[in-house]
């Protein structure tokens, strides 16, 4: 009996724990343990954030706020149109980089191109042809900010084309250069224009890649001088007759016709030829004129012709005197030719006596010489160029400039 009871309470126990180990056993039932807790790292003390400055690009207008313009120039519509040799911009730059738009006519691409320098503290940095109608040119690029002279410079002339100076692209600030304290024009020929001065074979003809204004007898006089310039000057033109192979009058090729206007030019980008020059704007204090080369071509040593020089050459410097009433006047001659040079004597002489303006003088260049070389079409070389200016600087600091 007791067996069977022994039995029976461990068929009992055995049950009641069956029945409870399902429920031990279940891991739908069973709660998850916590998880372990991750320590937080404590930062360490965080550096103070420096923002990179971004440099700011600023377009600004060649206007007279902003640059100084060289020779005879019109601002229009925001770009700043050039004719003339020698004509520009001048302006300091304070800033990391530079470059300029530069605008072009019909004649860009072709053998008659505008040819352009940009020089930087007075050193050439580019020599440009301007081959399309709009052009970017990058004039410095660098980290640090630095404080730089930038000159824009047509180097060839008004007859074969214009050129626009339009937007000055500066990471900085720019200002325009000061006026120097004199101002000589020059009113001249293919002489004054530089042609062919960079091609030194007289067999060589025209062509605007050649001709620099800044290497000749002008430029470098002015800049001798410590003078401003302006240019007014055709190659080929003269002041009653333009250049002839024939000796037949070449009316058409004249100064005079122009004089007042801001330039003339074939090429279709400004209307230089319609446009009046103002000479409100600042008169000079000295006009060389240096006329005559062409018009002997016509002349010819014929002494009737040669009167009608000296008679035109008098109603040229009425129409000079009327827009420039105090400027000291030097009429030379010479460098390529001095046969007409008594004619022009004649001339001033004869306008002093009909007017009583003494304020006007005659200057007799050397005439080049063959130890110094021919240019393109026998045309001055530097070497002469700077004979002449020497001549010219000579005469115009003994005058007071």
């Amino acid at each position: 009996m007791q067996k069977y009871v022994g039995v029976l309470a461990l068929f009992l126990a055995f049950s009641l724990l069956a029945s409870c180990g399902g429920a031990a056993v279940s891991p739908s039932l069973e709660p998850s343990p916590p998880p372990t807790p991750v320590p937080t790292p404590t930062p360490s003390p965080a550096e103070p954030s420096v923002e990179e400055e971004i440099p700011v690009m600023t377009v600004f207008e060649p206007s007279a706020d902003n640059v100084k313009q060289l020779g005879r120039t019109s601002l229009t519509d925001g770009v700043l149109w050039c004719a003339h040799s020698g004509t520009g911009a001048e302006f300091t730059v304070t800033g990391s980089s530079a470059s300029v738009t530069l605008l072009g006519d019909n004649a860009a691409g072709t053998d008659n191109q505008a040819r352009i320098a940009i020089l930087l503290d007075g050193e050439r940095v580019i020599d440009e042809m301007l081959d399309a109608r709009e052009k970017v040119i990058p004039i410095f690029e660098g980290d640090a900010e630095r404080e730089v002279v930038v000159t824009i410079v047509k180097l060839s002339e008004s007859a074969m084309s214009t050129v626009g100076i339009g937007g000055i692209e500066v990471t900085g600030s720019i200002a325009p250069t000061p006026q120097k304290p004199k101002l000589i024009e020059f009113v001249g020929d293919s002489i004054t224009c530089g042609y062919g001065v960079d091609d030194e074979d007289r067999n060589h003809h025209f062509s605007t890649s050649t001709e620099d204004v800044t290497k000749t007898y002008a430029y470098l006089a002015a800049a001798e001088l410590g003078a401003d310039y302006s240019m007014v000057s055709f190659s080929g033109y003269g002041v009653i007759s333009g250049y002839t192979s024939a000796g037949v009058l070449n009316e058409a090729q004249t100064v005079p016709k122009y004089y007042e206007k801001l330039g003339f030019s074939y090429g279709d980008g400004f209307p230089a030829a319609q446009t009046d020059w103002d000479f409100s704007k600042r008169e000079p204090d000295m006009i060389v004129v240096n006329l005559g080369t062409n018009d002997d071509s016509y002349c010819g040593g014929d002494a009737d012709r040669a009167a009608e020089y000296t008679a035109g050459y008098i109603e040229f410097l009425k129409q000079i005197r009327a827009k420039n009433p105090g400027a000291r006047i030097v009429c030379s001659l010479g460098i390529m030719g001095d046969r007409l040079y008594a004619a022009m004597e004649a001339a001033v002489a004869g306008y002093t006596a009909e007017t009583g303006d003494i304020n006007v003088e005659t200057l007799k260049f050397p005439v080049q010489q063959a130890s110094d070389g021919y240019a393109a079409d026998w045309h001055p070389t530097f070497a002469t160029h700077a004979k002449a200016a020497a001549v010219l600087v000579s005469a115009l600091t003994f005058e007071g400039v």
